[in-house]
């Protein structure tokens, strides 16, 4: 959203004038205490034809909605009974000024746990609805779903875990469709074939015994994730000063992993 007459509504004088998607919605409902729900609220930005975060100010604000102004009805509505519920990944890209104004409920992602029982419970049985399949043509054991979670998603919700199932039951459709043979309850060794190579390889921690060598923690928008920083001393002409570069082995290079020089 980036048009402010959106919120407010466009004036009479303007060809193809509307009430502001406020008021609209409120039409549609049919009622003047209904629930709105604002997603991805950090997505809204600014242009020539106004900020829309500006104009929610006067729609979220307790003191000033009562007497919300929409510049097609061109009189007041009051807002104060409508429940408003905004939803956002990261709370940095919204005005202070309109986050001042809400009550934050941070709500934190799902475990492995939660995401094998969701996955189980409730993703697996609609993909295999939408495509025309059963349970008795796909059967994925917990140690599956713990493995696709960890190798095949990286994210904070299930939304990368739906797609990788949704990509598990095409694969059964297909084998049914092509007359193919395929294993009902797959095993590990199965989802290369049917997912394809691994796209998550995540460091272990295993010990801290090699000289020069400290293991750090790193926060992510995805969760937590440990690396390591490896410390060597390099004799080179001119003046001393540190820098950090990515380690790099005869195996590739970790970008996860940071070797330490400090240039004499």
């Amino acid at each position: 959203m980036r048009d402010e007459a959106e919120i407010r509504g466009h004036r009479k004088t303007y060809i193809g004038a509307l009430p502001g998607r406020i008021l609209q919605s409120l039409k549609k409902a049919g009622t003047s205490n209904p629930v709105f729900v604002l997603d991805e609220i950090d997505k809204i930005s600014s242009s020539a034809q106004g900020d829309p975060a500006a104009a929610l100010l006067e729609v979220l604000d307790p003191e000033q909605n009562s007497s919300f102004y929409d510049n097609f009805l061109e009189m007041g509505y009051d807002l104060s009974k409508v429940m408003f519920i905004a939803t956002a990944n990261s709370l940095s890209p919204i005005q202070p000024a309109l986050r001042d104004r809400m009550e934050i409920i941070n709500i934190s992602g799902y475990t492995l746990e939660e995401k094998s029982v969701i996955g189980k419970r409730h993703l697996l049985p609609k993909q295999l609805k939408e495509h025309g399949l059963s349970r008795k043509h796909l059967s994925l054991k917990k140690e599956i779903f713990d493995r696709i979670i960890e190798s095949y998603t990286r994210e904070s919700g299930v939304r990368g875990l739906d797609k990788q199932i949704a990509k598990t039951v095409r694969y059964v459709a297909k084998s049914i469709a092509m007359e193919e043979e395929y294993k009902k309850t797959p095993a590990l060794e199965d989802l290369k074939e049917i997912l394809g190579t691994e796209k998550v390889q995540r460091d272990l921690y295993e010990n801290n015994e090699v000289a020069g060598v400290v293991t750090g923690l790193a926060w992510t928008s995805v969760g937590g994730d440990i690396l390591f920083i490896e410390s060597a001393i390099t004799l080179k002409k001119g003046p001393a000063f540190n820098y950090w570069k990515p380690w790099q082995s005869n195996e590739g290079v970790c970008n996860n992993c940071f070797r330490i020089h400090k240039i004499e």
